[in-house]
């Protein structure tokens, strides 16, 4: 084990809270994935400087991604042997201080938006000292947030009503959970997938020079063939295990009761004399119906099916919890497997079985009609949308579908398209590492070469995504355009050149022969191969060369990427953010010394010092030095503007505050009204997330300031920077009549 691993997973560790606020921890082949007992304990700062980190991604609760890279599992394997650290989260569950806020399960569906809650439901507040040294915004955001929430720390109002804020929150939270129950069952099998997507590429290679004719020449292709072949085959009981081990059931038992329907005795009834077979013009496949004890049952083959594990987990998961909760301890160890086999075996069967295969059928079957019917429109959208939803994990349904229609059709047309968005992702971080290279950007450069090979090599998206395009948004407006010109040049050449399916059907695309992860190893998979390669090769250096000519970071009068910094030159051309023609000018530098940083209004009204704001915490300047902003009484809906350029490290869930860092490390907070937490996001909207890269003017959201008022808050917004004591001078303009974008704080570092 290598000493830089030791150091990284020890860093990682203590940059969490520590051993004790690790609940659990998972990898998959870039990620480290944590479910903490606190998220507010996080130093991501600590974590964003760590050269070993390619980024650190908050997820929804306490829920939090370390992206890694290729030496994920050398770390994790290193973070095992630290005391108080397990994959199934073994820390202390005492509290130890470190945070000013206690603890809570991210179990018991309780909304999080308005600080740290005791298992009673009601904030917990440690006693603060009128300045702060912390760095780290969404301390001070969850601060904030619990100095206002009086009202909604009641835990009996809240138990009278569920509100909509709370159906949202609870809805959001079965998406994510689902998502993350399908991410789960596939990610611990990737290398596998990938493996043997290597192995068919090598195996089609030798078919498109002619050094055999087929798959199966001989008895040692043969061979080969099966090294690939297990692996689909069998899929449905290694998902079937995964999914069980997440739902923290036996995963024995899930894979098992997989596995009764795809003995030769199961599969073989298909044969009897007594079964009823249809065949399926669509796809070709048989299906066979047969009476077992009097009850008719569909036949089905299961083998490489994914949805009808997944399925039949989510059932097994809850008979097998709800049994173990009234069997006796003494005789689970019997009962427990075998009323879970005797009920959820037939249960999968009769029902299960045959909805999952109509399910991923159905599905199958309208992808099918579109790529058919309306194939340039399939091909141009699909490596459109892709962007979008591979990092919220939207993507594993369609990973699971193109599994699913090699099975059934022989052949897959997602992939291709697919592949468009992946080496648009690639040319991206291509075009990163020239500029890191030119600029001689050692960690950039190092960043990025590790995401490069990644992809190119293995058809890793994540390393790139979360290790830079996601900290930068110029980035996903120049991969778009990639996404855009390959799909297009996918969709044309695929109409004028159509490949042949091996059913003799005539497709007018790119398909694929098997799963495969999209990568320079696996271009031999599709058909047509010149088609497939001028079309990721065009979605490759479309990005590249954009990002070149054009760069992906933010550019500002004399500044670097992050801050408004000011040029002398300029001072000549505008005062306090006008031209000369008096006309306001959001992306002008502010009229202050050189070397100064301007935060900007995020609306427009009057200035007036915090200790008028009539907030104590911020009147105390426990938050950092800043301003007080009170619209004009008027104001109806407002769209709230970024101050500086920077990351986005704190949203509030219900829309009212927000934390940005710029990239020199000036760290600004916005609250919008006073006491507006207990609106419960009445009134505001979101347009940006956690984590997404912002300029200077950029729309964070909205705000109805006739609604802060008819719910009898104060509409004052307050406008701090949460780590003034790390600066020389924070200077707030106080007293004026200001514009959305016109500078209110000048600052120096």
């Amino acid at each position: 084990m290598r000493a830089e691993d030791r150091r990284a997973a020890a860093a990682i560790v203590a940059a969490l809270g520590g051993a004790d606020n690790i609940r659990s921890v998972t990898h998959c082949a870039t990620r480290l994935r944590f479910v903490l007992r606190d998220a507010g304990r996080v130093d991501q700062r600590t974590l964003d400087d760590d050269p070993a980190v390619l980024g650190a991604v908050p997820q929804y609760g306490d829920r939090y991604q370390v992206v890694i890279g290729a030496a994920v599992e050398d770390v994790y394997d290193a973070m095992m042997i630290i005391p108080g650290v397990s994959g199934e989260g073994t820390g202390r569950s005492d509290y130890d201080g470190r945070s000013d806020y206690a603890g809570r399960s991210d179990y018991d569906g309780r909304s999080d938006h308005d600080g740290r809650a005791d298992q009673s439901g009601r904030s917990v507040r440690a006693d603060r000292p009128a300045q702060t040294n912390r760095s780290d915004i969404s301390d001070a955001a969850d601060a904030d947030d619990t100095a206002n929430t009086s009202d909604a720390a009641d835990p009996s109002a809240r138990s009278h009503r569920l509100t909509r804020g709370a159906v949202a929150e609870t809805a959001t939270r079965a998406v994510n959970w689902f998502f993350e129950y399908l991410s789960d069952s596939f990610r611990p099998i990737i290398g596998v997938l990938l493996g043997a997507s290597i192995v068919i590429a090598l195996v089609n290679m030798f078919i498109a020079v002619g050094v055999i004719p087929d798959d199966e020449a001989s008895a040692g292709w043969v061979f080969v063939k099966t090294m690939w072949k297990g692996v689909f085959y069998f899929l449905p009981i290694i998902v079937a295990y995964n999914a069980s081990k997440k739902l923290k059931v036996d995963p024995w038992l899930g894979s098992m009761i997989m596995a009764a329907l795809m003995t030769p005795q199961f599969t073989g009834l298909m044969a009897a004399p007594t079964a009823r077979c249809v065949m399926d013009p669509t796809l070709g496949t048989r299906s066979c119906t047969i009476d077992v004890f009097g009850l008719p049952m569909q036949l089905n083959d299961y083998s490489g099916n994914v949805f009808v594990p997944l399925i039949m987990v989510l059932a097994l998961g809850a008979t097998y919890h709800g049994l173990k909760a009234v069997l006796p301890r003494s005789v689970r160890i019997v009962f427990l497997p075998f009323l879970s086999m005797a009920l959820i075996t037939p249960l999968t069967a009769f029902a299960l079985g045959p909805f999952g295969v109509w399910l991923s059928r159905g599905i199958g079957v309208s992808l099918a009609w579109q790529s058919t019917h309306a194939p340039v429109l399939f091909a141009i959208m699909l490596p459109l949308i892709y962007p979008f939803m591979v990092p919220i994990g939207l993507h594993w349904p369609l990973n699971a579908l193109m599994i699913v229609n090699v099975q059934m059709l022989g052949y897959d047309f997602i992939q291709g398209p697919m592949a468009v968005w992946n080496f648009a992702c690639f040319g991206s971080t291509a075009g990163v590492l020239f500029l890191a290279v030119r600029e001689h950007d050692d960690a950039m450069r190092r960043t990025a070469t590790g995401a490069l090979l990644a992809g190119l090599l293995g058809g890793l998206t994540e390393p790139s995504l979360y290790g830079i395009h996601l900290r930068y948004r110029l980035i996903y407006r120049r991969m778009l355009a990639g996404c855009a010109v390959g799909g297009v040049t996918i969709a044309l050449l695929g109409a004028l050149f159509p490949a042949t399916a091996p059913d003799g059907t005539v497709v007018h695309g790119v398909i694929a022969s098997s799963f495969a992860f999209t990568s320079l190893l696996t271009i031999p998979l599709f058909s047509r191969m010149g088609v497939y390669t001028a079309s990721i090769a065009v979605a490759f250096v479309v990005p590249m060369i954009l990002i070149i000519v054009m760069d992906y970071r933010p550019r500002h009068a004399g500044s670097e990427p992050g801050g408004d910094h000011v040029d002398d030159a300029d001072g000549a051309d505008h005062v306090d953010g006008r031209d000369k023609s008096g006309e306001n000018r959001p992306d002008a530098p502010v009229a202050t010394d050189a070397g100064m940083i301007a935060v900007r209004s995020p609306i427009a009204g009057r200035t007036v010092p915090l200790e008028r704001s009539g907030d104590p915490v911020f009147a105390s300047r426990a938050l950092g030095d800043g301003v007080g902003i009170l619209p004009d009484e008027r104001s109806g809906r407002t769209e709230v503007l970024a101050p500086v350029s920077g990351v986005v490290k704190t949203v509030a869930g219900t829309g009212h505050a927000f934390g940005i860092r710029t990239d020199d490390g000036v760290e600004i907070l916005i609250h919008i009204g006073i006491d507006t937490v207990r609106m419960e996001g009445e009134g505001f909207s979101m347009v940006v997330s956690k984590g997404e890269h912002v300029d200077a003017g950029d729309p964070l959201g909205t705000v109805d300031f006739a609604a802060i008022r008819h719910a009898g808050c104060d509409a004052m917004t307050m406008m701090t920077v949460t780590n003034t004591a790390k600066m020389t001078a924070v200077a707030p303009i106080v007293g004026a009549a200001v514009n959305a974008g016109d500078p209110v704080i000048a600052i120096e570092r």
